[in-house]
């Protein structure tokens, strides 16, 4: 969520806190916030929670003491120390829903898994949680100690490690905190299909569809739950885009993936990953001027061939176990000999 103190954004939480006339808080309170989020900036955590544990210690009875400590605790992924300073700042509350108090408390307690808590972070903020539904998490019983389901929040995009050479991909909403990846992620981001990342709450772009449906993106926190099926590449001869698609029903239909990277990835600046963008602009001379990618490279830019709208050679990504792999590659080909085949099966991730 957005910070309470320091500088750019953080400095308009301080602004609406001076609006309190009977909340006004010390200069001092002041000047270690906003030095605190100047360091945070830094990557200095530790000396930034200095400062913020100085402010809460000058200011107590203010939920934004909390509330920043929370987020700095969440920064850090010291997730105990989040939730506890979380609850601190949402019992000071002036308001009883919407407050992004809730929904940092929200994270923390998913990181935690203590649904309890999860459920009644994500009711105080104003969403509804359907009730007597839930999965129970290993070894414990039913009710309110399950993992709540059945929100139907949609489809959204994730961008793992957003702080390093960052990738957007789809996946399916489980709750207000994580995503279930669907698309096969590339091996650069350490991540795999099928694997369930804890998100930050506040989206950093969107993706657009023809049909004119946004989906939010949201920034990856951290890997919470991780997935046992590996991530392979290969070089297909795929005579037709038919051909490509019957693999990946081929794939789907076993229970697995495969993701034809040719035509899926794209190399955008964050400017561009950052913005509202198109989801998917396809092969052959309708470039995407956003797309920075080069020719030799995956993504739409990379695989145009000249006054040829189909390269039949595909770099494909699958996410299956290595018993079932070759299998399904060489079921795809018995199927069409003549315009498939496939060659440097490689596990990558």
């Amino acid at each position: 969520m957005e910070l309470a103190g320091g500088n750019r954004n953080w400095q308009a939480g301080i602004v609406r806190i001076f609006g309190k006339g009977r909340h006004r808080p010390s200069a001092s309170w002041r000047q270690a916030t906003d030095r605190a989020f100047t360091l945070i900036g830094d990557g200095r955590y530790e000396d930034a929670g200095a400062l913020l544990t100085r402010a809460a210690d000058l200011e107590p009875w203010l939920s934004e003491s909390w509330f920043n400590l929370a987020l700095l605790h969440k920064f850090r992924h010291d997730w105990e120390q989040a939730r506890a300073a979380g609850l601190r700042a949402v019992a000071l509350l002036d308001r009883e829903t919407g407050a992004p108090d809730w929904w940092n408390v929200g994270i923390a307690a998913t990181a935690l898994q203590d649904w309890p808590l999860a459920r009644r972070a994500w009711q105080a903020y104003g969403l509804r949680v359907p009730g007597g539904a839930s999965r129970p998490r290993s070894g414990a019983g039913t009710g309110d100690t399950g993992e709540p389901v059945g929100m139907d929040l949609g489809s959204a995009a994730v961008r793992l490690s957003p702080e390093g050479e960052a990738e957007v991909v789809w996946g399916r909403r489980l709750d207000p905190a994580r995503i279930e990846v669907l698309s096969i992620p590339l091996p650069s981001s350490g991540r795999r299909w099928g694997e369930v990342v804890l998100h930050d709450g506040v989206p950093h772009g969107e993706r657009t569809t023809a049909a004119g449906h946004a989906f939010p993106v949201f920034d990856e926190i951290e890997l919470w739950a991780p997935s046992p099926v590996p991530t392979w590449v290969v070089l297909l001869e795929a005579a037709t885009e038919a051909d490509r698609d019957a693999l990946e029903r081929l794939a789907a239909d076993a229970g697995f993936a495969a993701e034809d990277w040719s035509s899926s990835v794209r190399l955008l600046c964050r400017l561009c990953s950052e913005s509202r963008m198109p989801s998917d602009e396809g092969d052959g001379e309708h470039l995407d001027p956003h797309d920075h990618s080069e020719p030799g490279h995956p993504g739409p830019l990379g695989h145009v061939t000249d006054g040829q709208l189909w390269a039949p050679e595909r770099e494909c990504g699958i996410a299956a176990p290595a018993s079932l792999v070759r299998g399904l590659l060489d079921g795809w080909v018995a199927d069409s000999p003549d315009s498939r085949d496939w060659r440097d099966l490689e596990e990558v991730c």
